[in-house]
C-alpha cells in the first residue's frame, strides 16, 4: 500500500520503539560509566587536594575561616588547636554557613545547627560535620580534602596543635 496514510497505531508503535531504544541506550551508558575505572583525578588523589591555608599566625584563637576552593572551614580553637570541617551538612549535603553572631554553623535547608567543633546542636543532622586532616609543616597550615573523616561523635584526636 504505497502512499497510504500511517495509522494511529503505527505511529504509536514507532514512538514506543524509539523510546525503548533511547531508554536502552541510557541504561547501557550508565552501566558502562559505572564499570569504567576512575582516573586518579576523579578518585581525589593528588597534591591539588592538599590546600595551603596559611601561616600559623594568620589564624587567631577562636576564629573560623571559610575556604571556598576546598569547601571547608578551618577552625582555630580557643586552646590553639586547629580543626578543619567540611561545609556539607550531614543531613542532605547542603552548604552550611558559619553564623558568627550565633557562634555556630546553621544549615539553611532544614535548620540543623552545629557547634564550632562540628557537633550537632539541633537535628535533623544525624552526626557531626565531617573533619578533614590538618598538617602543620614549618609554620604553614595545610588541609587535605581528599580524605574526609566521617564522625559519629566529636573526637578531640582530630584537633592538631602547633
Amino acid at each position: 500500500m504505497p502512499g497510504a496514510e500511517p495509522t494511529r497505531r503505527g505511529i504509536l508503535n514507532a514512538l514506543w520503539i524509539g523510546l525503548g531504544l533511547l531508554a536502552s541506550g541510557e541504561i547501557i551508558w550508565v552501566v558502562l560509566s559505572f564499570l569504567k575505572p576512575r582516573s586518579s583525578t576523579d578518585a581525589g588523589v593528588g597534591e591539588d587536594q592538599v590546600h595551603v591555608a596559611g601561616q600559623l599566625e594568620d589564624f587567631e584563637a577562636g576564629s573560623v575561616t571559610a575556604f571556598q576552593r576546598g569547601k571547608f572551614y578551618l577552625v582555630r580553637l580557643t586552646d590553639g588547636g586547629f580543626l578543619a570541617l567540611s561545609r556539607e551538612c550531614t543531613h542532605l549535603g547542603c552548604t552550611v554557613p558559619w553564623i558568627e553572631e550565633e557562634d555556630r554553623f546553621v544549615c539553611p535547608c532544614h535548620a540543623s545547627a552545629f557547634t564550632v567543633e562540628g557537633e550537632v546542636l539541633s537535628p535533623p543532622a544525624p552526626r557531626p560535620l565531617d573533619a578533614l586532616p590538618v598538617r602543620i609543616e614549618n609554620g604553614i597550615v595545610k588541609v587535605d580534602t581528599s580524605q574526609p573523616v566521617r564522625r559519629s561523635e566529636v573526637s578531640r584526636t582530630l584537633v592538631v596543635y602547633s
